[in-house]
């Protein structure tokens, strides 16, 4: 028996019995030959970790963009936080907590550079609209690996694209990303709108603090306990109707107090600016693409190779690619 066998009969041994097991996977659209270490969904984990999408995300933008101080969240350590709290839940459920972190780590993959500014944006200009969920399934289906893609197995994609949106992922596994996802955001742009001083500890609702209670941690245990005690023996994911409406209630507040407020978010328009004429240059130089797009926008068009590579930008690339077609340089004479 190898070690991924051995994992496999532990999986059917001790997982719920709603939990999907790695070895019912319905598979990749390319078939591998499989691992006799890990399983499937252990493999998708290194497969996104290593890739380069996944390494960007240190220098894409969460809510404060590039902000002054080591301590700010980027999409990076977002997405670390939630894998984090997606596990817990999945391990107090006895889900499988592979296929949930593998799909934690990939729900990112496809954001814009400058946050949700800058998706705003590419949804404006882009024919036929941008969604971060559906981009970051194109990261893992279409544009790494020099355009091979991840092969990840049906159940990760899947859970990558239903994190948000209207539809919900097929597997509890996928289900409990959309939630993590909502509460690792809430509370640590808290935590940074707090350190920034655009809000204070005495402004979060107090009816909504007296429920989950009035520390980062109170509020991310609170709700993850409150999961796991509504979910437990159920095929369902799912929270109490009063921590649920104080969730609720914690980011109305945020929306209007941080992510509308025009000191926290008042570079934004300069960002959307920047993008849109940076996709405005390169639909008009599309060889000025780098090669790896260039089959793209011969396969699929110029607006969307111009898309994906604005798309997987970080912050810093995208001004520095802004200040080359944009900015004259000096000219000296030797």
């Amino acid at each position: 028996m190898t070690v991924r066998e051995r994992t496999e009969q532990i999986e059917r041994e001790t997982l719920s019995p709603y939990a999907c097991r790695s070895a019912e996977s319905r598979g990749r659209a390319r078939p591998l030959e499989r691992c006799p270490m890990r399983t499937d969904f252990q493999r998708d984990i290194d497969r996104i970790v290593h890739c380069k999408a996944f390494r960007r995300l240190k220098h894409k933008t969460q809510v404060f963009l590039e902000p002054e101080g080591d301590h700010y969240r980027t999409r990076m350590t977002h997405t670390l936080e939630v894998s984090r709290i997606a596990r817990t839940i999945a391990r107090g459920l006895r889900l499988n907590e592979d296929l949930t972190e593998a799909a934690a780590l990939g729900h990112d993959l496809g954001h814009t550079p400058f946050g949700h500014a800058g998706e705003r944006i590419l949804n404006e200009i882009m024919p036929g609209g941008f969604e971060h969920n559906v981009q970051s399934l194109r990261v893992v289906e279409r544009l790494e690996n020099g355009g091979a893609g991840l092969n990840l197995t049906w159940e990760v994609r899947n859970a990558i694209l239903c994190h948000t949106g209207d539809d919900a992922a097929d597997t509890l596994e996928g289900r409990i990303i959309r939630l993590a996802d909502q509460i690792a955001y809430i509370n640590h742009d808290i935590d940074d709108a707090i350190r920034g001083g655009i809000i204070f500890p005495m402004d979060i609702p107090l009816s909504a603090s007296q429920v989950l209670g009035f520390t980062h941690g109170e509020r991310i245990d609170a709700l993850v306990t409150d999961i796991v005690r509504e979910s437990e023996g159920r095929n369902a994911v799912r929270q109490s109707e009063e921590y649920r409406k104080a969730m609720v209630e914690l980011r109305e507040f945020m929306f209007r107090a941080v992510y509308y407020n025009p000191v926290a978010k008042g570079e934004e328009s300069k960002a959307q600016d920047m993008i849109r004429r940076l996709y405005d240059y390169y639909r008009r130089y599309p060889d000025k693409l780098p090669a790896e797009f260039q089959e793209i926008r011969l396969m699929e068009g110029e607006e969307r190779a111009v898309c994906d590579y604005i798309a997987g930008m970080t912050d810093k690339y995208a001004v520095e690619q802004f200040g080359d077609i944009a900015i004259p340089k000096a000219w000296t004479v030797k």
